[in-house]
Order: structure tokens, then sequence, then C-alpha cells
């Protein structure tokens, strides 16, 4: 009969195994290096935004070095051209890293992005706008593989209890990244290293990342020559004795990849609509709302880098704040749902920025509203990032065998929607000074937002997939949803 969670569950409601490996390991230090390597990777992507206008404009840089003369129509080709190649490579990005292995495509992604961005000043120099817009389009194809790789990586370097943890803290080194760039690119283009230096700095960093990333890193703990006996088996066998729903992450060999079962998941369509909703209402504030502040409140958000870069400061920030909250509710001694977790995070990164977005549709002309707009743009951003700890991570809970190809698919159609949106928005905004069109703009988005988590707090699932071990059947739990071979939203219960 069920007796209940018996004294052997910890407070997470996962059982408890000998060793629980150290604090601070292997898996740690692993973790710290992707950190630092999709920080590096995102100074990669958007350093052009930056430098372009140092590059257009020499009164706002170094003026010993060359100017261009190019129209908007140019700029946004070579703004653009980043994600032509980025959508392509999404899919295949997470395919290859599970087949050789996350660690060397993290490292070709980081390293030939790198050599590209030291190329840049001089193909722009030489060759020419058109030069560098296949040159960013090459980029854009290096690195995306980079983030189907990362999830790839910590499907299998995570521990379940840790996973929504590590996942944060590892992908705010994006926003990291971002907010290094956007604050310190000014300063450089006016040095005497000049806007070239916007390319040579975080070009160098790479190469140096992808040096130490190659030397110190391994795809599995398995491969790793240093990492003790007792963290590997904390690691290894937290998916397999701690939840069942988690057995069958670590395969050999791999199962054939199951595109059309994957492709007819319903938990998996309704992670992909999440990922979508939520590009779009993300990309549309970062994009859009500099131009609704200069154009409607005066304020010229853009020419302030310190200032661009306060929402990813902010998001940096509630990261940390979110994964405390996370493990502060493990620890009430209260068994917490995974299920009930990933779907309480994400509510608070989709409709947190929904209700600033609706307040942003009601702010009217007047400098007096200008830090309102500010702390409405930076609230609705940084609460974002609770995002990290929703969906995010449910790639990994539904196949950890194959999380870096379902991230491919899902971020592959959630960047189409990053192209999307501002062309929408372009349909419903004629005139830039007018803020009831920017109104209608502000409450759709909060209206995607709205149902692409409702979506998720209704279909989505935490269990592992049926599918994530096609060659193999595991017995059937007391879950009765379709497609689930366990129930991973239910603590587990000991029978006797």
């Amino acid at each position: 009969m069920v007796l209940g969670c018996s004294p052997c569950c910890s407070r997470t409601g996962y059982q408890q195994i000998g060793n629980t490996g150290p604090r601070f390991g292997v898996r740690h230090l692993q973790c710290i290096l992707v950190f630092f390597g999709l920080a590096v990777a995102y100074s990669l992507r958007v350093n052009l935004s930056v430098a372009i206008v140092a590059m257009t404009d020499r009164n706002a840089s170094n003026p010993d070095f060359p100017e261009f003369e190019w129209n908007e129509s140019v700029k946004s080709y070579l703004l653009s051209s980043f994600f032509w190649g980025y959508v392509v490579t999404q899919v295949p990005g997470g395919y290859l890293s599970a087949i050789y292995g996350a660690k060397y495509m993290l490292f070709f992604g980081v390293l030939v992005c790198s050599c590209l961005a030291l190329l840049t000043p001089f193909c722009a120099i030489t060759g020419g706008w058109k030069t560098v817009v296949v040159l960013r389009a090459i980029q854009g194809l290096c690195q995306g593989v980079i983030f189907p790789s990362t999830h790839t990586f910590l499907s299998k370097w995570a521990p379940t209890e840790e996973r929504g943890r590590l996942v944060g803290y590892c992908y705010s080194g994006s926003q990291f990244g971002t907010v290094v760039m956007l604050s310190v690119s000014g300063y450089i283009a006016s040095s005497s290293l000049g806007w070239p230096s916007i390319f040579y700095v975080p070009g160098c960093v790479g190469i140096l990342w992808s040096g130490v990333w190659y030397f110190y890193c391994s795809s599995t703990p398995a491969q790793h020559p240093s990492i003790t006996p007792a963290e590997r088996r904390y690691i290894e066998s937290s998916n397999q004795a701690r939840r069942p729903s988690d057995v069958g992450r670590e395969m050999t060999p791999r199962p054939h990849t199951p595109w059309r079962r994957i492709l007819t998941s319903g938990p998996f369509l309704v992670l992909v609509l999440a990922h979508c909703a939520n590009n779009w209402g993300f990309w549309t504030l970062l994009t859009e709302i500099p131009t609704f502040m200069k154009s409607v409140l005066g304020m010229d958000i853009k020419s302030n880098g310190p200032l661009s870069a306060l929402p990813y400061f902010a998001m940096i920030l509630l990261t940390c704040v979110f994964i405390w909250l996370s493990d502060a509710m493990k620890q009430r001694g209260t068994v917490i749902p995974l299920g009930f977790s990933r779907k309480f995070f994400n509510t608070l990164g989709m409709w947190l920025p929904m209700l600033a977005l609706i307040g942003l549709g009601y702010i009217t002309e007047g400098e007096s509203n200008v830090r309102l707009a500010i702390s409405l743009l930076t609230t609705a951003v940084a609460t974002n990032s609770a995002t990290y700890l929703g969906f995010h991570v449910n790639h990994i809970d539904l196949s950890p065998n194959f999380a870096g190809t379902l991230m491919g698919i899902t971020n592959c159609a959630a960047n189409f929607m990053s192209i999307l949106a501002p062309l929408i928005v372009g349909l419903i905004v004629w005139d830039e000074t007018n803020p009831a069109q920017w109104r209608i703009v502000f409450f759709f988005t909060a209206f995607v937002y709205f149902m692409g988590n409702l979506l998720f707090m209704v279909f989505g699932r935490t269990g592992v997939q049926e599918w994530n071990t096609p060659t193999t059947r595991t017995p059937t739990a007391t879950s009765t949803e379709e497609g689930e071979a366990f129930d991973g939203d239910r603590a587990p219960l000991i029978e006797a």
C-alpha cells in the first residue's frame, strides 16, 4: 500500500542517496565556464549594434578612425544579418551536440565567432558593408549552435535538485555579457583604441575562453578527469534513484532521435508556444520601447549606454532573487511538486511583464513620465528572468536525452517571432508620436504574454516523455497523461 513520503525522502520530495557530493564541485566549475561562455557569446552578438553608432558618427568616438556613410537601410541589413544565420543552425546545433558532445560544439561556436569578430573592422574598411553582412550571417550560423548545445551540456551536468538553479545562473551570463558591452563600448570607442576595439576586445576574450574551456571542460561527468567518484555518482544517480521521471538520461549508445513523436507531442508543442510568446514580448520590449520613449517621451535611451544596460543588469539581480526564492520554497518542509514550481516561476516571468506593458500603454506625452516608463521597462525585462526557472528548463524535464534538440527547435521558432514582432509593430504604428497607436502594440503584446503562459499552465508538463527512451519502454507509473512514462509533477511515493 502507499505509505506516503517516507523519512528517506528529502524536503524537496526527492529520494536521498548515500552521498550528495560536494557543495561546490566540478559541476559548479563547469557552470561558471558556461556563464562566461554565454557572456562572451552575447557580447559578440550585440557588439555591432553599439559599434555602429561610433562607426557612422565620428563625433561619437575617436575621430582618428574611419567613418562610414551608411543610411538606415544599410544599418538594418547589418543588424539583421546575424539572425539570418542564427535561426538556421538551431536544430542542427542541438542534434550535433548530442552526437559529438556539447563541449566541442560550444568550443566551435565561441571560437569561430571570436575569430570573425577580429576580422570585422578589416572587412568593414576594405570590403564595405556587404562584406560585413556576409560576415555577420556566418557569425550567426556559428552562434546558433551555442544555446541548444548549452542545454545538452546542462542536461548532463545539472543534478535534478539543482537543475533550475544551475540553468538560471548559467543563462544569466548572457545578460552579463550584454551589460558589460553596452556599458563600456562608449568608453572604448572614445579611447585611443577607437571603435575597432569594440570587436577586438570580446574577440580576444572569446579566444582565451575557448582555450580554458577546451582543457578544463568535459561533455559529461564520466569524461571529466578530475571529478570525484562521489560527485559523479551524485550527478549520474540523481536522475535514476531520485526521480523515476528522469530515468534514461545517460544512455549508451545514444537512441535514434524520434522526430515524429517529438513534433506531435502535446507538452512539447505547448513549450514551443510558450517560448514563442516569451520571445515576442521580450524582443518587443527591447526593440520597440526605446523608439516609443524617444518619439513620445522625448528620451533617447539608445544614446545612453548605462541606461540601456539597466534592464539587463536588473535581470541578472532578479535571476539570483528568483533562484533564492526557489530554494527557500523547497526548504520550508513542504513537498513542492516540480510542475507547480515550473508554472509558478513561468507565471512570474510572463505575467509580471504583461502588467508592466499594460501600464506602459497608459503613459502619455511629457517628460514627467520618463522615469515611470523607464521603471516599467526595467521591471518588465527584469522579471522575465523568472522564466529561467520555468519553460527554459522544461526541455530537460521533458527529455534529458534530447534536451539540446528540443531547445534548438523551440529557439528556432521563437527567433522567427523576434523577426516578426517588429514588422507587426510597423504595421500598427504609423505615427511614432501617437500614444494611442503604441497602446495597441502594448496591449496586444500583453495578450501574447497572457496566452503563452496560460497554455503552459494548463497543458505544460514536467514528466519525462515516453519518446525520451524510444528503444526501450519503461513501466508506466500512476500517470494517466498520454505521452508520459512517469508523472514528474508528483513527489515520489514509497510503496510497501
